[in-house]
């Protein structure tokens, strides 16, 4: 399991869907932010290039690798929204109807299987 997992990983997501990802939930948590955010007096910025300059070995070939030169072609996901309170109680309705047969379908079968 862990082996396909693994090769999933690694085949399948890629870091260009992680960057887009995050730039989603970044963007979509920046709209319920209630402040206005602001860049402190002698902040200077650092851009990946810098930093890769540094790194030596695998880590430099990895920052090389995952370097984003600019936003995404394709827009971001679209999230659903958020369910109404009747959704959520329907949701756990079916969650207890379920369980509750799957402990009928174990009594019975205990029952039928102790005689």
């Amino acid at each position: 399991m862990g082996e396909k997992g693994t090769r999933f990983i690694e085949e399948s997501v890629k870091l260009e869907y992680v960057y887009d990802y995050m730039l989603h939930m970044l963007t979509e948590y920046a709209k319920l932010l209630r402040f206005n955010p602001e860049v402190p007096a002698g902040a200077r910025e650092i851009c990946s290039e810098m930093m890769a300059c540094t790194a030596q070995g695998l880590a430099k070939e990895y920052m090389l690798q995952s370097m984003v030169s600019g936003p995404s072609e394709y827009p971001s996901c679209k999230l659903p929204p958020p369910f109404e309170p009747d959704e959520v109680a329907g949701i756990w309705e079916r969650k207890e109807n379920a369980t509750r047969l799957v402990e009928t379908w174990g009594d019975e079968y205990w029952e039928k299987h102790s005689k």
